[in-house]
């Protein structure tokens, strides 16, 4: 036990968990703590918006594997927070999201800049803490950094300004360290018994793999079945691309070759995915999944097994732990995969030429708006563009997709050979998320370069990070798809509206020159032939000089499909004055 005040109780239970980077906006509800932060060698990098520190947070621990630490001024800063925690609830992510809060004396009174914290966020966190008593601030402080990794998810420290002043004895609680397992034998003895009796074997490798560091395991056990390997939607790092038995990621805007690989599987084994409901669906008018599948589902949360998908055998454990039993209970067996391996091989090469074959001849939306648009353009049409910045992608390269039409079709072309490198807003889908997420991801990994793909849309909520990567000095490149529009929306317009655009068209600065203004660099590109160049420059720029660059990328109007049509059906007008919107 010693003798400290609150706030350095705060800033040592910090240090104990390894923090060294926190982002937000400065306020007096914790000016304590944060005038200890320098001594301690935590850096505070502010931001220009709260959202923005959040998904910086979330980018940070996803690239890193720790936890991503946020704090904001109570009140109007803490509820900015909102939609980047929920962002990273739905990604998993260790985020501490720490909430100063009105003073314990004048709670209830309607106080400047008062709210109630912690209603806000119940619903996307996985663990509440509030500092009732300033002797308990290391305490709840650890506990929350605790929950966020055993629980993968955020978590939130309330605390009330007066909280952080007085003294107490304080002992510093040390991290726990909680191993994860394989699951139950009995469990991964059936999932053995069916793997071995497949013929037709599918993994499908999720986000467990890459957050438990099993993709070795992953892969290990794929070949010794010689299995063909899926990713899971968004998650197109969590499998190598430059393997033979990868297919590419299931979901909206996923690869074909995936979707007809699954489709024939009569096992599928789940490596740490949930099997989200938006990451199976139907997807150029191919119903893939396969209805007759044995399901083998692989998951450390057991609410999520059979949860969307009807299972036969449910394990609860660790991906990389549970792939490498999986691995040990088939080595002294026969599987029945491995007799039909050749034939299996030559399926998986034919249906991966013929989609890349596809991609390569893309070269305009098929819908007689998109062509009419594209007509007279003097743009690129945005699928050739991605073509090109994918021919063009470091190695190495970490990249960030904000939601949105162009992103969202960027699935097809985004290949990973390393992992944690491909950060998307997964099932929250919010506009904005690119960019701050991607500068996160470059203060964990200063040495790979990053990359953030934006609709022009999104950049509009955004762009004012550049100001945090200028003023901090962290360089990243962003990619900015100009093409004056909300194209998702739009693309419901054109095709259950009868092309009547309300509220989806933008009238857009030249987004290079605000770059420019915002003291990074700023490119402009209207030609195919110019695309690689552009990224090789903005790279450079990036990693020997320091220089953040916005790429702004003209392109077409054309549309890909939208990814939201659950309740949209023609519209029927039954009053005589909105007769003329009908398209029935």
């Amino acid at each position: 036990m010693t003798r400290m005040t609150a706030s350095e109780a705060f800033v040592e239970t910090l240090v104990a968990h390894g923090v060294k980077h926190v982002f937000g906006i400065v306020g007096s509800a914790f000016m304590d703590a944060l005038d200890l932060f320098p001594t301690a060698g935590i850096r505070f990098i502010p931001t220009v918006h709260e959202q923005g520190a959040g998904h910086m947070a979330d980018g940070y621990s996803r690239a890193s594997g720790r936890h991503g630490v946020c704090i904001a001024q109570n009140g109007p800063g803490v509820t900015n927070f909102v939609t980047s925690t929920a962002a990273a609830y739905w990604a998993h992510s260790p985020v501490v999201v720490i909430t100063p809060e009105t003073g314990s004396n004048t709670m209830g009174l309607g106080g400047f800049q008062e709210t109630e914290q912690l209603p806000i966020f119940s619903k996307i966190t996985k663990y509440q803490a509030h500092v009732s008593r300033a002797d308990r601030m290391a305490e709840l402080t650890a506990r929350c950094f605790d929950m966020a990794m055993s629980e993968r998810g955020p978590t939130q420290l309330n605390i009330p300004r007066d909280m952080f002043y007085g003294e107490a004895d304080y002992e510093i609680p040390r991290p726990k360290k909680i191993a994860r397992g394989p699951g139950a034998d009995e469990s991964l003895d059936e999932a053995a018994e069916l793997l071995a009796s497949a013929k037709f074997p599918v993994m499908v490798a999720g986000g467990g793999v890459i957050f438990s560091g099993g993709i070795e395991e992953a892969k290990a056990l794929a070949e010794y079945l010689q299995m063909p390997v899926v990713n899971s939607y968004l998650h197109n790092d969590s499998f190598p691309a430059d393997h033979p038995l990868w297919c590419g990621p299931l979901g909206y805007q996923g690869s074909k070759a995936a979707m007809k690989i699954i489709a024939e599987a009569d096992v599928v084994l789940a490596l740490g995915t949930r099997l989200g409901p938006f990451g199976t669906l139907p997807q150029y008018g191919l119903d893939y999944w396969p209805r007759n599948a044995k399901i083998i589902q692989v998951d450390t949360d057991h609410r999520m097994l059979g949860l969307v998908k009807q299972i036969s055998v449910g394990i609860v454990g660790d991906a990389k732990a549970a792939a490498k039993a999986l691995h040990h209970r088939l080595a002294n067996r026969d599987p029945a995969a491995r007799r039909n391996a050749s034939e299996r091989l030559q399926k998986i090469k034919a249906e991966k030429d013929d989609w890349e074959k596809e991609l390569s001849e893309w070269t305009h939306e098929r819908d007689p708006w998109s062509l009419e648009v594209s007509k007279n353009s003097p743009y690129m049409h945005p699928r050739q563009m991605l073509r090109e910045l994918e021919k063009a992608m470091p190695k190495n390269a970490m990249v960030s997709t904000d939601i949105g039409n162009i992103c969202s079709v960027s699935n097809s072309y985004l290949r990973f050979s390393q992992a944690p490198s491909m950060f998307a807003a997964m099932s929250f889908g919010n506009c904005g998320y690119a960019l701050p997420t991607i500068i996160g991801a470059k203060v964990a990994c200063p040495d790979r370069p990053a990359i953030a793909y934006v609709g022009d849309g999104a950049w509009g909520m955004s762009f004012g990070e550049i100001l945090t990567c200028v003023r901090e000095n962290i360089p990243v490149t962003a990619v900015v798809f100009h093409n004056k529009q909300w194209g998702a929306e739009k693309k419901n317009q054109v095709d259950f509206y009868n092309c009547r655009f309300e509220g989806v068209n933008l009238e857009n600065p030249s987004w290079a020159e605000v770059a420019r203004s915002l003291g990074a660099q700023g490119v402009t590109v209207s030609n195919l032939g110019d695309v690689g160049e552009a990224l090789d420059k903005a790279i450079d720029a990036q990693m020997k000089h320091g220089k953040t660059t916005v790429i702004e990328m003209m392109v077409t109007q054309e549309l890909g499909d939208p990814f939201r049509r659950d309740a949209l059906k023609k519209p029927r007008r039954l009053l005589e004055k909105y007769k003329h919107t009908n398209v029935d």
